[in-house]
């Protein structure tokens, strides 16, 4: 038994006391903040059908461990502190103090927290419609950094700004940046909703070397078959995304596209793009939820029978750039989701990828294009 086996116990042990109509487990006051704790554990499979290179062994492996300890009050401020036991780092740990001013509502936030930029990486990991994110969303969305936040919003649109550092666990992502993104609601009827977003992001990157890489959409997968290599005398990479998202009834379509700079100090600037389309249909018609700029699924613990879900998603990347041979991929991929009660979700993938990339040691273009079928089953709360 590894170290992390009993709190992986203990979690489920947990869950399965969780009434189920229980969003989260509310573990009393202090003073005048509620207390409350969540929690989330994902185990995934990835099988492979390698074509030219071995993306590893067939495996079965805990994905995420995660408990988050969230504090309410005193008045405006609210707290979170998360903690993943599989990755061995700090989720969210920030505070935020909300405030209203006439129909504008204000939160400052100080900490480690998701940056405003991607709408796929923004939106919650238990909710993901699909077993790995997007390879663009997966190369290109910063994720948590120890900052500071500010946003602003109104009934149909938000604004959201922070300037922010290295992430909080010693090790991982580090560079000083800034990040703005901005959401719009043209059409916001019950049943019908419209986003569109643009968000911004640049950031200093470590020793001025900057290296785009990314899995063929397997989280497991031991190999990257597109990968720029280290670029020395990179400074700063900017990365600018817009957002497009439609909500009716039991459909939701997403699409997002990026497009990066590496600003490099001798030689001209690395560009590469990338992005992703996809739909995804709720089995019985049950309407998507929306909130604050980021969309969820339906309550599928009120659902009798649970809820299924079928999805299909294009995603697509180009990290070649003038001498710059990083790859190209495109992936395809299908899946179902369903959702049993409150608390639980399975969820079975199937990826079709094709990648080509430029080989100097023998002048010519290796294409690889591996058949991926994943499986995972979740508990939250």
């Amino acid at each position: 038994m590894n170290r992390t086996t009993p709190l992986y116990l203990a979690v489920v042990a947990s869950l399965l006391a969780v009434p189920a109509a229980q969003a989260a487990v509310k573990i009393g006051s202090v003073g005048q903040t509620d207390l409350s704790l969540e929690g989330l554990l994902q185990a995934d499979g990835n099988w492979y059908s390698s074509d030219q290179r071995d993306l590893g062994d067939d495996r079965l492996r805990m994905r995420r461990a995660e408990l988050v300890l969230k504090g309410d009050g005193p008045g405006p401020l609210d707290w979170t502190l998360g903690w993943d036991a599989k990755a061995e780092k700090f989720l969210d740990a920030n505070v935020r103090a909300r405030w209203q001013s006439g129909d504008l509502k204000h939160s400052l936030r100080v900490g480690q927290f998701k940056q405003p930029n991607s709408l796929e990486e923004l939106s919650s990991t238990g909710a993901n419609d699909f077993i790995a994110k997007a390879t663009a969303t997966s190369t290109y969305a910063i994720g948590r950094r120890l900052g500071l936040g500010y946003e602003l919003g109104g009934q149909r649109w938000g604004i959201s700004a922070s300037v922010f550092g290295d992430e909080l666990t010693n090790g991982l992502a580090e560079g000083n940046g800034q990040a703005l993104r901005g959401w719009w609601l043209p059409n916001a009827g019950a049943g019908n909703t419209v986003h569109l977003g643009i968000n911004h992001a640049r950031y200093d990157l470590p020793a001025d070397t900057l290296r785009l890489r990314a899995r063929p959409n397997a989280d497991l997968a031991d190999v990257r078959l597109i990968d720029t290599g280290r670029l020395p005398g990179t400074d700063r990479l900017a990365t600018t995304g817009v957002e497009a998202l439609w909500l009716a009834g039991p459909w939701k379509l997403q699409a997002e596209y990026f497009t990066a700079t590496g600003q490099r100090q001798a030689s001209a600037d690395f560009d590469s793009h990338g992005g992703y389309a996809s739909a995804v249909y709720n089995l019985g018609g049950h309407a998507w939820s929306y909130s604050g700029g980021v969309p969820s699924p339906p309550k599928a613990g009120s659902l009798a029978g649970g809820l299924w879900q079928l999805g299909a998603r294009y995603d697509q990347l180009d990290l070649d750039d003038g001498a710059v041979a990083g790859g190209r991929q495109q992936a395809l991929t299908l899946g179902v989701n369903y959702w049993y009660g409150a608390h639980s979700k399975f969820a079975l993938n199937w990826v079709k990828l094709r990648s080509e990339r430029f080989d100097a040691a023998t002048g010519s273009t290796l294409s690889d294009d591996p058949d991926i079928l994943e499986a995972r089953i979740q508990l939250h709360w």
